[in-house]
């Protein structure tokens, strides 16, 4: 199940080469929402793994960003003890700034530098009907 959440960029980490062919990256947004009138701010921090480690390189800190992710858990269990780590795993990113207000800013599809059929350029409406 994927899921989604828009807020502001605050950190960029840089990449962690975790071994030899497991590499992470990660990023935190903040997340403001008005509760009866207070502002109330979290602090959400993502993590992206392998070739999607790269996915925050385009965007600048303070810039409003719209984030895709799923959210990951595990069980560990070491000395008879056991723990449960939870992941959110960010898998694609997008300004919301360019999506609002029309700039040829394309948003980052996780790879893909294909702009959606949606999103073309030339206004015709390309509907069969």
């Amino acid at each position: 199940m994927s899921f989604e959440i828009t807020g502001k960029l605050i950190v960029k980490y840089n990449t962690v080469q975790r071994s030899e062919t497991f590499k992470t990256r990660e990023f935190v947004i903040e997340k403001s929402d008005d509760i009866n009138g207070r502002i109330i701010n979290n602090y959400v921090k993502f993590q992206c793994v392998q070739d999607r480690t790269s996915i925050v390189d385009r965007f600048n800190e303070g810039e409003t960003v719209k984030v895709y992710f799923n959210i990951k858990g595990s069980r560990w269990e070491k000395e008879g003890r056991v723990n449960y780590i939870t992941n959110l795993d960010a898998w694609r990113m997008e300004s919301v700034v360019a999506a609002a207000s029309g700039t040829d800013r394309m948003p980052d599809y996780g790879g893909s530098q294909e702009v959606p059929a949606s999103q073309s350029q030339d206004g015709g409406d390309d509907l069969p009907f």
